[in-house]
């Protein structure tokens, strides 16, 4: 059936004040976005290893990357989400919270959360925790409240062995693009539902790529309250509150 011109005429003007919306965010989240990424400082000098410098918290944090695995390489939203932590210490103050972080990487965002004082427990696969165990120790020994640990965590595997629910106590989950084109969600998901009680509250920055990540955000709005804290359409990057729903709820 062809549509009459109103229906024609409303799809259009939807359509165009999305895109307008889109173009109007950019340019507001441009001044935020620059500020953000002049955290980040690439050395000057070639060396035979990859690394970075970033300063958040008064401090100068060196990270070592590699290229040979996404969990060796500091994304911009873990940029996104370590700035959120320092210039919001007062409302999601940290200090003497315990902290896990998911698919922690390079170390970044822990090693933020460790120094504003937080008990931070840094999680990802065997095969990154050298790396990760090298950055958080030249990072926030002798410079912390609380040493962070680091710990082996495979999504959705042997979660009640390694993360027993009856003594985990987690204040805040942390977790910077860990959604992106790979077959884990399904444990992603069931890893998040196992860690946060009902008083945890999940902190998410989160690059949109492709449709399976909005298909993803779907499936954790079943179990999951979630809020946008900040939004940065030039990255596209959001980044998001999460707290589990109530047990009749779900």
């Amino acid at each position: 059936m062809d549509m009459i011109p109103s229906q024609h005429n409303c799809l259009l003007s939807s359509e165009l004040r999305r895109k307008l919306d889109y173009k109007e965010g950019k340019k507001e989240d441009g001044h935020l976005v620059v500020e953000i990424m002049r955290r980040r400082f690439s050395p000057a000098l070639i060396t035979n290893k990859s690394w970075e410098s970033f300063h958040f918290v008064g401090h100068q944090i060196k990270i070592t990357e590699a290229t040979d695995c996404y969990g060796a390489v500091v994304w911009p939203s873990a940029l996104v989400l370590c700035y959120f932590l320092e210039t919001n210490s007062k409302q999601y103050s940290l200090v003497d919270k315990n902290v896990i972080e998911i698919g922690a990487g390079t170390g970044l965002v822990s090693i933020v959360a460790s120094l504003l004082g937080a008990y931070v427990t840094a999680t990802d696969l065997p095969e990154v925790l050298g790396n990760l165990q090298y950055n958080i120790l030249q990072n926030t020994k002798m410079k912390c409240k609380h040493q962070p640990q680091v710990k082996e965590l495979s999504w959705g595997v042997d979660l009640e062995k390694n993360f027993p629910w009856s003594s985990c106590q987690f204040d805040y989950i942390m977790a910077a693009d860990v959604v992106y084109y790979h077959p884990f969600l399904d444990e992603l998901l069931l890893t998040f539902d196992h860690l946060c009680k009902d008083n945890t509250v999940i902190l998410w920055a989160m690059r949109f790529r492709l449709d399976k990540e909005n298909q993803f955000v779907g499936r954790f709005q079943e179990l999951f309250d979630l809020e946008v804290l900040s939004d940065f359409p030039s990255l596209n990057i959001t980044l998001y509150k999460a707290m589990r729903k109530s047990r009749k709820e779900v």
